[in-house]
């Protein structure tokens, strides 16, 4: 359902595409667990170029359950529409996510913004 690595001081976690219907209601608890045991290291998520709009959805209750706890979250993936829907929704649910194109300038600025 979600595979995770350390890189460069960065937690990164990369989603399946489609995890299933079931796993989407448990993906962002998962998430915000692996924050928390690896906190305050900052989070990465990493979406393909086929994100969801469920997989979407949890990353976003995700970044609110992390940002409740100090805890930095970005996103990447390639797809510009799952860039403006993740936007979109963040901003629906009182903003602060920040999402790149590109995996390693996330990486980079997650990391620099935490040091």
């Amino acid at each position: 359902m979600l595979s995770h690595t350390l890189e460069n001081g960065v937690l990164v976690l990369a989603p399946h595409d489609d995890p299933g219907a079931e796993a989407h209601d448990r993906l962002p608890t998962l998430i915000s667990d692996l924050a928390q045991v690896h906190a305050p290291v900052p989070i990465v998520i990493v979406l393909g170029a086929e994100a969801t709009a469920p997989v979407i959805d949890a990353v976003v209750r995700a970044h609110g359950m992390c940002r409740s706890l100090g805890i930095l979250v970005s996103v990447a993936t390639p797809c510009a529409s799952a860039r403006r829907r993740l936007q979109a929704a963040s901003a629906a649910q009182g903003g602060g996510l920040v999402v790149h194109a590109r995996t390693d300038t996330a990486i980079t600025t997650a990391y620099a913004t935490a040091v």
